[in-house]
C-alpha cells in the first residue's frame, strides 16, 4: 500500500446534523490534506502482486469446470479483461489516496454495469444494475473504475485518446454537478429521484439521437420473460423444462439438485415482505438449471428457476451466489453475515427502484445467494461500434446515476465540497483513467501469456 494522507472518516454523530453549507466547507478543507490533482496519480507499487495470482485466488471455491470459460471471456479484449478483474482493481485502488468519506460503493462500477430496467410500476429507468460487490468503501474507487472503463472501451472502438478522455471528463463533470444538486435536496427528494428513460429520450439533442434512444427503450421493453421462456424451455410429460445448452445452461448432475432448490426457495420466501410473499405464492415451481452469467461471475453458482401461475403465466428468477465483496479485504468486514443479504441491502440503498422479488438464501452447504427476477427489461448500452459522441453522451448519464447512488448512501455535500465547481478533479480523473487503462492492458497481456504458457486454461465458447 502507498502512503496516504492522515484523513479519518467522520462518524455520523459528527456530521448528521451539520448544514449542507457546513459540510461543503468541510469538503473544501480536505483539499489541503489531499489536493485534487494528486488523485490523478497511478504508479504500480514496486511490491505489486502478480495479477494472475490475484485472479487465481479469486477462483477459490468456484466450479472448477467453469473457470476456463471465465478466462476465455476475459481473453476477448482488454475491456472484457477489465470486466472480469474486479478483484485485481480493488487491490490496486486500495493503494491510492482517498479523502476518507465512504459510500455504499458498487464495487464493480464499469460502464456496462449501468443500463435500463423496469421499476415495479413498469416504468423504464436508467441506473446501476450490478451489485454483487457492493460494500461500504471510498467513493473514489467507484469513480476511478468507471472512468477507466470509458478509456478501455474507447480504445476497443478505435477512438483516439482525446476522444476517450472527453468521455471521462464528461462523466466526472456530470457526477460533480449532479452531486452538488443532490446535496441541496432533502433526503427524501434524493431517495425518490430517478432517471427515467423518457427524460433521456426527451433530452436528445437531435432527431437521430432521439430515435436511437427510443429504439433502445423499445428493445428493453421487449426483454421480458414472456418473450424469453419459449426460447429456452420445452414441454415434457406435461411439465415445462429448461432446455440444456451446455456449457452455459444445464441441469447439474446431482440427484438432489431440484430438492435443494425447493428448500432454498422456502427460505428465500421468508425474506420477502408479507404482500410480496403472497404474490410469490401464486406461482408454482416447475424447473431449475445452472446458468453461466457475466464474466467476473463465471464459476460461481448461478441458477435460474422457472415458475408458472395457475393460468400458465411465467415467472423466472435468478438465484445467484453471493461471495464476500472484493472490496472487503481493504475496508471493514461486512455487517451482514449472509452475503446475499449484503447484496440486497446494498442494492436497495443505492438503487432508484429495486426489484419486488429481491431476497436472499443460505444453502444447506453454507453458501449464500440472492434472488431477483431474470431479464426484467434489463438493457445495457450497445458499446460495440459506438461513436465518440455517443460514448460521451452515455458518460453523462453514468456519472449522473453514480452521483445519485452516492448521494443516497453517503455524505454527498462533503464530497461535493471537495470536488468544487471547477474542472480540476475532472482533469485529474482523465489522467488517472489513461494511466490505469495502460495498467489494464499490461495485465491483460499477462493473462495472454499465462494462457499461452499453460499456467492457466482458457476455453473460448465460440470454439465449442
Amino acid at each position: 500500500m502507498s502512503d496516504q494522507p492522515e484523513i479519518s472518516p467522520r462518524s455520523d454523530s459528527q456530521t448528521q446534523f451539520r448544514t449542507t453549507a457546513e459540510r461543503i466547507e468541510i469538503g473544501k478543507s480536505l483539499r489541503g490534506k489531499l489536493p485534487r490533482i494528486t488523485q490523478a496519480n497511478w504508479t504500480p507499487p514496486t511490491n505489486r502482486r502478480d495479477p494472475i495470482d490475484i485472479l487465481e485466488e479469486s477462483n477459490q471455491d468456484r466450479m472448477a469446470q467453469l473457470i476456463p470459460i471465465r478466462y476465455g471471456r476475459m481473453l476477448r479484449s482488454p475491456f472484457t479483461f477489465l470486466r472480469g478483474s474486479a478483484p485485481l482493481m480493488a487491490y490496486d485502488l486500495a493503494s491510492t489516496p482517498n479523502i476518507g468519506i465512504n459510500v455504499q460503493a458498487c464495487g464493480d462500477c464499469h460502464l456496462l454495469n449501468f443500463g435500463l430496467f423496469a421499476t415495479p410500476e413498469r416504468n423504464l429507468v436508467f441506473d446501476l444494475n450490478d451489485f454483487d460487490e457492493t460494500h461500504p468503501a471510498p467513493w473514489e474507487w467507484d469513480l476511478k473504475r468507471l472512468v477507466t472503463s470509458f478509456v478501455i472501451a474507447g480504445r476497443d472502438n478505435q477512438l483516439s485518446e482525446v476522444e476517450s478522455q472527453a468521455a471521462v471528463i464528461e462523466c466526472v463533470r456530470s457526477y460533480r454537478v449532479r452531486l452538488r444538486e443532490y446535496s441541496h435536496m432533502s433526503p427524501l427528494e434524493v431517495w425518490y429521484n430517478r432517471i427515467d428513460a423518457q427524460t433521456i429520450i426527451e433530452a436528445a439533442p437531435d432527431a437521430k439521437s432521439k430515435k436511437f434512444r427510443e429504439d433502445i427503450a423499445k428493445k428493453a421493453r421487449r426483454r421480458i420473460i414472456d418473450n424469453l421462456f419459449p426460447k429456452i424451455t420445452d414441454s415434457t410429460g406435461g411439465r415445462h423444462r429448461i432446455i440444456d445448452q451446455p456449457p452455459v445452461l444445464f441441469h447439474p448432475a446431482e440427484e438432489d439438485f431440484e430438492e435443494k432448490v425447493r428448500e432454498g426457495l422456502e427460505d428465500y420466501r421468508l425474506t420477502l415482505s408479507d404482500e410480496r410473499r403472497l404474490l410469490f405464492d401464486r406461482y408454482n415451481f416447475e424447473d431449475a438449471a445452472l446458468k453461466v452469467v457475466g464474466i467476473g461471475s463465471v464459476g460461481t453458482r448461478c441458477h435460474i428457476a422457472l415458475f408458472f401461475s395457475e393460468d400458465n403465466h411465467p415467472l423466472m428468477l435468478q438465484i445467484k451466489e453471493a461471495r464476500r465483496s472484493v472490496l472487503e479485504p481493504y475496508t471493514e468486514k461486512s455487517q451482514y453475515d449472509n452475503q446475499g443479504q449484503r447484496v440486497v441491502v446494498g442494492q436497495r440503498l443505492t438503487h432508484s427502484s429495486s426489484d419486488i422479488f429481491l431476497g436472499w438464501i443460505r444453502s444447506r452447504h453454507g453458501r449464500d445467494f440472492y434472488v431477483r427476477q431474470l431479464r426484467d427489461m434489463k438493457m445495457s448500452f450497445p458499446i460495440e461500434g459506438c461513436s465518440a459522441l455517443q460514448l460521451k453522451r452515455y458518460a453523462e448519464y453514468c456519472g449522473w446515476s453514480l452521483a445519485h447512488a452516492h448521494a443516497k448512501s453517503g455524505d454527498g455535500a462533503t464530497i461535493s465540497g471537495y470536488l468544487g465547481k471547477g474542472d480540476q478533479f475532472d482533469q485529474a480523473m482523465a489522467k488517472f483513467a489513461l494511466a490505469y487503462a495502460d495498467q489494464t492492458e499490461r495485465d491483460y497481456q499477462a493473462l495472454v501469456e499465462a494462457v499461452r504458457s499453460g499456467r492457466v486454461e482458457a476455453l473460448v465458447e465460440e470454439d465449442l
